[in-house]
C-alpha cells in the first residue's frame, strides 16, 4: 500500500504539540512502551527466539509495536526496533547475552578498523526496519502517529569502541582524547548513516523522529559539544523536514544532558526530550518557544502507588504550566520490573489532569 493510500490521522495531538500548536490536552507516550513490563510483550518475544530475530521479524514487530496502544491510550506509537541496529549493519555481529545486554563481535578499536567503515546501506541490510515503519502505518490505520528512531553518534560509538555496554566509557574516551582525529572520522560516517536511516524510516511511513543520545551526558561540557551535539546538529540538518504534505519533527534526547538544552535548541530540532534531573518548568524558561519539551517522570515513580503516581503528573504538568508544546513522557525508558497497571495510572493522569492546561482547539 503506497503512502498516499493512507487514511488520515485520526490523532494528530502529539505531532501538533511537537510543533507547539494548539492541543485540547498535553499528549503522552513512553519510551520503552513497547517492553518486557508488558507480559503480552514477553510472550512474543518467546515466540519469536532472539531479540534481534523479533527486530527482523516485520510481523512480531508491528504486533509487539501496537500492543501498548491496546492497553492505554496513547498519543504515538514509536517503531519497536534497537539502536544498535546500525553498527550491526556495517558487519560488527550484534548479539545479546541474556542478563549482559548488546555486545559485538567485532570491536571498533585502531584507526583500520574505523577507515574500513562505510556508510551503512538501509536499503540493503536494514529493510527489515523499513517494512516494520511501513507494516506499522498500515495497522495504525490513522489511528496515532508512528515515530521512528535512532541512536546518536556518540552513544553508538561507545558501544562500537567498548565491544558492549560501559560503566566509564574508557575505551571510547581514550581515543576521544588521545585519537581526536579517529573519532571524528568515526563519528561523521555514523552521523551520515543516521541521516540516511532516519530518512528511510520518513518515507516509509515515519511521521516523527528521535534521536537517542543514551550516553552524551557521560561527557564533559567541551566534549559534548564537540564529539556528541555537533553531529546531532549535521543529521537534523540533514533530515527530511516534510513529508506527505505534512512537517516531520525532530526530537533530540541526551540523557543528562540538561545543562545543555539552549545549544541543544540550537540545531534545528523541533523537540527536547528531558530526564527527571531536570526541572521542565526551568527548562521551558530557559528555551522559551523555540522548541517543544518531552518529559519527564522519573520511571521509578511507576515502581509507587497510582496515588503518587498522579502526584508527580500533577507536579510536572505544573511545572510546565499553561499552553502547547509540553508531550508527557518518562525521563528515560520504562524499567522491566514495572506493573503494567502502574503505567496506566500514569497515562490516566495525564490524560485528566492535562486538559486544565488548554484552551482546547
Amino acid at each position: 500500500m503506497s503512502e498516499s493510500k493512507l487514511p488520515e490521522l485520526k490523532n494528530d495531538r502529539f505531532l501538533r504539540a511537537l510543533l507547539r500548536q494548539p492541543v485540547d490536552r498535553t499528549p503522552v507516550w513512553m519510551m520503552r512502551q513497547a517492553g518486557r513490563y508488558l507480559p503480552e510483550y514477553r510472550a512474543t518475544r518467546a515466540q519469536a527466539g532472539t531479540f534481534m530475530d523479533l527486530c527482523r521479524n516485520t510481523e512480531l514487530a508491528c504486533e509487539v509495536t501496537l500492543q501498548p496502544l491496546e492497553r492505554y491510550p496513547l498519543d504515538a506509537a514509536i517503531l519497536f526496533s534497537d539502536i544498535l541496529t546500525i553498527p550491526d549493519a556495517m558487519g560488527l555481529g550484534l548479539y545479546f547475552e541474556e542478563g549482559e545486554g548488546p555486545k559485538f563481535k567485532k570491536p571498533v578499536r585502531s584507526s583500520a578498523d574505523i577507515a574500513a567503515l562505510e556508510v551503512a546501506n538501509t536499503a540493503r541490510d536494514l529493510s527489515y526496519v523499513t517494512d516494520a515503519v511501513t507494516a506499522i502505518r498500515r495497522e495504525l490505520n490513522g489511528r496515532v502517529p508512528l515515530i521512528g528512531f535512532s541512536g546518536s553518534p556518540w552513544t553508538l560509538a561507545t558501544y562500537m569502541i567498548e565491544g558492549g555496554s560501559s560503566r566509564d566509557f574508557a575505551r571510547a574516551k581514550e581515543m576521544l582524547y588521545n585519537r581526536p582525529e579517529d573519532m571524528h572520522q568515526l563519528l561523521t560516517v555514523l552521523a551520515d548513516s543516521v541521516v540516511e536511516y532516519l530518512n528511510a524510516q520518513i518515507r516509509a511511513g515515519a511521521q516523527a523522529v528521535q534521536i537517542f543520545d543514551t550516553w552524551g551526558g557521560a561527557l564533559s561540557h567541551a566534549a559534548y559539544r564537540e564529539f556528541s551535539l555537533q553531529y546531532m546538529a549535521r543529521i537534523v540538518q540533514g533530515l527530511i523536514k516534510e513529508h506527505d504534505g505534512r512537517r516531520v519533527p525532530a526530537i533530540l534526547f541526551t540523557k543528562g544532558g540538561g545543562q545543555w538544552l539552549e545549544a541543544m535548541a540550537d540545531t534545528g530540532a523541533d523537540a527536547l526530550g528531558l530526564d527527571w534531573t531536570t526541572d521542565i518548568g526551568a527548562a521551558r524558561n530557559r528555551v522559551g518557544d523555540r522548541v517543544a519539551l518531552q518529559g519527564n517522570l522519573d520511571p521509578s515513580i511507576l515502581l509507587a502507588s497510582p496515588a503518587r503516581i498522579r502526584e508527580e503528573v500533577a507536579t510536572i504538568l505544573a511545572a510546565y504550566g499553561q499552553g502547547s508544546g509540553h508531550i508527557f513522557n518518562l525521563g528515560h525508558g520504562i524499567t522491566p520490573q514495572v506493573d503494567p497497571a502502574h503505567a496506566g495510572a500514569m497515562i490516566e493522569a495525564v490524560v485528566e489532569l492535562s486538559a486544565a492546561y488548554h484552551s482546547g482547539i
